[in-house]
């Protein structure tokens, strides 16, 4: 548990630094047109207090925010879960959910999507804000066939392209952030302040990575990722099949795994099964599996 605690100081030390810089900037720069006449000085105040205010919510975090939140998010995971040391699959993951991310609504973020395997007979994937996503070897298990496991990286992807991580912050942590920021505006930031503002963050990376593995996402953003999901496999040109097939070996009869991984989701994998069924409908594609693609997939997580 100290090691756990250890996690999420470092991290949210480095993403509070980044919210204090990227809040520096809009003071530094006001501050210097209000000195050279180009700005008056209730003009700057005005701006300062508007950006502050703006920022008071999650869509207002820089993505270079984001990549230090999700370094943190990914931290406490792995203090949890292991990573799977097998070279051939973790780089095989990887290509794979760059073919599919670069076919997203969001194909680049800050620092790039990076995917790794943990050593887990959950079956489970997780995204952490940012780009940094995880799938268990569990999973991979229960994956047939490529397109089974790029429809679930696909989910993945469409988390982390619709922020729906950062969504899971409370936002009374961040007011409180901005509100810290606001009362030393024109102070020099010091250890008090970076304190307060670490243990700030060390709670919101505690919300994201509570929502990741414990409680689940909500019926609304987990029905959003899988509609990205197909649009995003439909254009990457994979079979948007994939993820239905997917959904049905968690409704099958030897599914017993309630309340783990991707079974603790609060619609069920049924319901969700019948909405992804519309959408790939909706899609009209058909795309045709070449068999090297599932011999790929063998090859790859052959012994897991």
């Amino acid at each position: 548990m100290r090691a756990l605690s250890r996690f999420a100081q470092v991290a949210a030390g480095l993403a509070a630094g980044w919210l204090l810089v990227s809040c520096s900037v809009v003071e530094q720069g006001t501050g210097v047109l209000a000195d050279v006449g180009q700005i008056s000085e209730s003009d700057r105040q005005a701006i300062v207090k508007t950006s502050q205010a703006a920022r008071s919510t999650f869509s207002e975090i820089t993505e270079e925010e984001e990549y230090y939140i999700g370094r943190g998010v990914a931290a406490l995971v792995l203090a949890q879960y292991p990573v799977y040391h097998n070279d051939a699959l973790t780089r095989y993951v990887n290509e794979l959910g760059q073919s599919v991310a670069a076919y997203s609504n969001r194909p680049e973020t800050y620092a790039g999507y990076h995917f790794a395997v943990l050593d887990s007979d959950e079956i489970n994937a997780l995204a952490a804000p940012g780009g940094l996503i995880f799938v268990t070897w569990g999973l991979l298990r229960r994956c047939q066939n490529e397109e089974m496991l790029a429809a679930v990286l696909a989910h993945e992807v469409g988390h982390v392209a619709a922020k729906h991580g950062l969504q899971s912050i409370q936002k009374s942590r961040l007011i409180d952030a901005f509100k810290v920021i606001g009362q030393t505006a024109a102070e020099r930031y010091g250890p008090e302040q970076l304190s307060q503002l670490t243990t700030i963050f060390e709670g919101a990376l505690g919300d994201v990575v509570d929502t990741l593995i414990i409680r689940g996402y909500d019926r609304k953003y987990e029905y959003e990722a899988d509609d990205l999901a197909v649009k995003c496999l439909a254009a990457a040109g994979f079979s948007a099949q994939g993820l239905p097939d997917f959904l049905e070996t968690l409704v099958s009869p030897g599914a017993s795994e309630q309340g783990k991984g991707w079974f603790k989701t609060h619609p069920s994998a049924a319901q969700r099964l019948e909405k992804a069924n519309s959408a790939v409908a909706a899609t009209g594609a058909a795309a045709k599996v070449p068999p090297a693609r599932t011999q790929r997939f063998q090859q790859n997580a052959k012994g897991v």
